[in-house]
């Protein structure tokens, strides 16, 4: 069952531990991939110094603020693509990072695109998720309950999540500290960070 908008709405933190274990589904004319999401990053506000509206409100942040259960992606490194999803309330800049996913369809296709032959490192990482998914800014501000680019909870249990600090963010001083990184235990589709 597609994920409806008020899942979304939750506190950033719940929808973050709420995503491990939900499914990614990306449909495209070179056909559709599927994820079984496995680890998340939650950015909270204004005050999170890692967060991007923590600068202020952008041309570049403004969907942040927007309506929750859309996406936004943004370049990093000129290179890589990131893929976050906007929690919380209107006017409040919050958002999960999809950081990795376990590939179940279409494997083929991210291999392709990856020009990758291991499963387990097809989706092990945001940019490489993005890339295997054919997801860019062109879905920037793309509505998660619409039928490009959505999650599924198929009911699916997870036995034990993780929390850490969020990687490679150094410069966010104290904030780095959070345990604001979500994964499922011993998931060998989680990133290396």
């Amino acid at each position: 069952m597609k994920l409806a908008r008020d899942f979304y709405q939750q506190p950033t933190l719940e929808v973050a531990r709420q995503l491990l274990g939900k499914y990614l589904v990306r449909k495209h004319t070179d056909g559709a991939t599927v994820g079984r999401i496995v680890e998340t990053e939650a950015y909270i506000g204004p005050e999170d110094k890692a967060c991007h509206a923590s600068k202020g409100r952008t041309a570049r942040t403004e969907i942040m603020f927007g309506d929750a259960g859309h996406a936004y992606v943004y370049l990093i490194y000129g290179f890589h693509h990131m893929l976050n999803i906007v929690t919380e309330k209107n006017d409040f800049p919050a958002a999960v990072l999809i950081r990795a996913v376990e590939p179940i369809k279409g494997i083929d296709v991210m291999q392709t695109r990856r020009r990758a032959t291991q499963p387990r490192t097809l989706c092990s990482g945001p940019g490489k998720l993005c890339q295997a998914f054919a997801i860019d800014r062109g879905l920037n501000g793309a509505d998660l309950c619409g039928s490009l680019l959505y999650i599924e909870d198929r009911a699916e249990s997870i036995a034990k999540i993780v929390a850490t600090p969020r990687i490679g963010i150094d410069y966010a001083g104290r904030w780095k500290h959070k345990p604001w990184r979500f994964v499922i235990k011993d998931n060998v589709f989680v990133s290396k960070g």
